[in-house]
């Protein structure tokens, strides 16, 4: 899955834990939390100790008969853990510590004055972008033998290429042909490969290992076929910063706007939690006879 697909997730999943603003609230440096990572840790351990004796209380309830509010509890083999793998967690704070000074200091006021070009040039650029991620998307479609979804992709290539300017215009959308990204972080879950440690990328944020790989592997992919002589030369140090900026003002999340010392923890365990959604929904294709979950119903 693209970079700007994973932070859209991401966006969603945190979106009910930032809803007090992050979209809009102000931002400063001056109210990041001190890095206590043991005092986290440890009061981290106490917040899953008490979930876990909540779960088997309500489960003894559930047992004995006694009603509940909504329905019947989860049961604790139900609820997914708290507890994420990190080895690397010291590596991973400060690498997230140093993405939000970053993110302050100059993706943000990037992604702000981006905002204040016209709407025009600035979907121009979104579509030119993201029709250069169809290409590894048909790629790794085929790859992963998902062959009418690589065919949808590739004629929503083609049709946005030519008929829509070199991809400045989506006409391939109101064609009943939709984006569905896919990336090689796909492909290897579809081959079952298992997420791997929680990972945090230098500028690019969370990740699993392997989905984090799989990024570096997409870009890779574009940088070797290098439509257009795009990626490379003056045109790629040009394109390479204005996509990641346009994927920048289109993501809500702000780093520590919630006030929570507990945010990385937070971050961590819902990027897991997305990837885990993501993995199970495409064995649940391979296993049945359900719809390709990338295809609109009845296409």
């Amino acid at each position: 899955m693209s970079c700007g697909g994973r932070l859209r997730i991401a966006a969603l999943l945190l979106s009910a834990v930032l809803a007090s603003g992050c979209a809009t609230g102000a931002y400063s440096m001056r109210t990041l939390p001190d890095e206590t990572p043991a005092a986290d840790n440890a009061a981290a351990i106490r917040a899953a100790q008490a979930l876990r004796a909540e779960l088997a209380a309500a489960a003894e309830r559930a047992a004995a008969g006694e009603p509940e509010g909504l329905g019947a509890p989860l049961t604790a083999s139900e609820v997914p853990s708290v507890l994420t793998y990190d080895p690397w967690e010291r590596m991973n704070r400060f690498t997230y510590r140093f993405n939000a000074r970053f993110d302050e200091a100059l993706f943000l006021p990037a992604a702000d004055n981006y905002r204040k070009l016209p709407a025009p040039v600035r979907s121009g650029v979104h579509n030119f972008c993201a029709n250069l991620t169809d290409i590894v998307s048909t790629l790794n479609y085929l790859a992963q033998l998902r062959l009418r979804a690589g065919a949808r992709n590739l004629a929503r290539l083609v049709v946005n290429t030519t008929l829509g300017i070199g991809g400045l215009f989506d006409v391939a959308t109101p064609m009943h042909l939709p984006a569905a990204r896919t990336g090689f972080g796909n492909t290897l879950a579809r081959w079952g490969v298992k997420p791997g440690p929680f990972f945090v990328m230098p500028i690019l944020g969370p990740y699993a290992l392997r989905d984090g790989f799989g990024f570096l592997a997409d870009y890779g992919t574009n940088y070797a076929i290098n439509p257009a002589n795009l990626f490379r030369g003056t045109a790629g140090w040009i394109l390479t910063p204005l996509a990641a900026i346009d994927v920048r003002s289109r993501t809500s999340f702000r780093y520590y706007s919630t006030g929570s010392p507990f945010e990385y923890d937070m971050v961590r365990f819902l990027f897991v939690r997305a990837t885990l959604i993501e993995d199970d929904a495409l064995r649940l294709w391979q296993r049945s006879a359900v719809p390709d979950p990338d295809l609109p119903a009845g296409k």
